[in-house]
C-alpha cells in the first residue's frame, strides 16, 4: 500500500539548532495518527514540512509519493495551532474564500457543521471567542476532500463538552483513502480515535506503533505510556 506521508532520514535545522534529525516514518491511508511529544520536540516543525511551509535540511518528505510543491499542497488540509483567519471576515466570506481557493471544498458539509455547533453565519471573526474561532477553522479544514489532514492542537482551546463532537467530526468527515495526523498534548482525550502514534522527543522519533500494540506490550494506555516515557 502506498504511503500518504513518508519521511526518509528527514532533518530540519534552524541555524545552529537541529529541530528534527533522521526522522523515518510512514503513514498509510485510513489511519488516524497521534503525533505526540513534549513542548519543543519538533511536532509543529514536522507538520509544517509535511505541508510544504518549510523545506527539509536533510532527507526527504513525500505526500502521496510527491515531494513538496503545488501538487502535494493540493492534497493537504492543514490546521495550524494558532488563529489564521482574517478578523474582518464573517462566516459567509470564509465559505466563499475556501470555495474559491480549494477545488475540493464541500460548502454544504461546512454549513451543516456550523449549524450543528450553533455558529451564526453573520458573525465576524473578530467578534468570536477563541474557542469559536478554533471550531470554525477546524470545520473549514475538515470540509475539504484532502488526502492528508494535519491538525495541530485541534481541541486545545475548546471546552470538554465540545471535544467529543470535534473528534467525531474529524472521524466522520475525512476521506477513508486519506490519513489524519493529530498533534496534541491532550492524549487522554484523543486516544479513543487513534489507530497509531508517533512519539517524538528532541527532534527524534522515539516510537511509531499502533495503539493496540502499546496496550498489549506495555499494559498501559497511550496516555499512561507517554507519562512514563516523558516523566519529568
Amino acid at each position: 500500500m502506498d504511503a500518504i506521508l513518508e519521511c526518509r532520514a528527514l532533518g530540519k535545522r534552524f541555524g545552529a539548532t537541529q529541530a528534527l534529525e533522521n526522522v523515518n516514518i510512514r503513514i498509510e491511508p485510513g489511519r488516524v495518527v497521534g503525533l505526540l511529544g513534549p513542548n519543543g520536540s519538533g511536532k509543529t516543525t514536522l507538520l509544517k514540512l509535511a505541508n510544504g511551509l518549510l523545506s527539509p535540511s536533510e532527507g526527504e518528505i513525500l505526500t502521496a509519493g510527491q515531494r513538496p510543491g503545488p501538487a502535494s499542497k493540493a492534497l493537504v488540509s492543514y490546521l495550524p495551532d494558532r488563529t489564521f483567519l482574517p478578523e474582518w471576515m464573517g462566516v459567509p466570506q470564509l465559505l466563499h474564500f475556501y470555495g474559491d481557493f480549494y477545488a475540493d471544498f464541500d460548502r454544504a458539509k461546512a454549513e451543516d457543521m456550523l449549524r450543528r455547533l450553533g455558529i451564526p453565519e453573520g458573525q465576524q471573526i473578530k467578534h468570536m471567542s477563541k474557542g469559536t474561532r478554533e471550531k470554525v477553522q477546524l470545520i473549514l479544514v475538515m470540509s475539504r476532500a484532502a488526502r492528508l489532514y494535519l491538525l495541530d492542537e485541534p481541541i486545545g482551546g475548546v471546552d470538554p463538552a465540545t471535544r467529543d463532537y470535534i473528534l467525531d467530526t474529524i472521524i466522520r468527515n475525512y476521506n477513508p483513502e486519506a490519513a489524519v495526523v493529530i498533534s496534541t498534548h491532550l492524549i487522554a482525550d484523543v486516544e479513543q480515535v487513534l489507530d497509531e502514534v508517533v512519539l517524538i522527543h528532541g527532534g527524534h522519533v522515539v516510537l511509531q506503533s499502533s495503539v493496540d500494540d502499546i496496550r498489549e506490550k506495555y499494559g498501559k494506555s497511550v496516555d499512561g505510556y507517554f507519562r512514563e516515557v516523558f516523566r519529568c
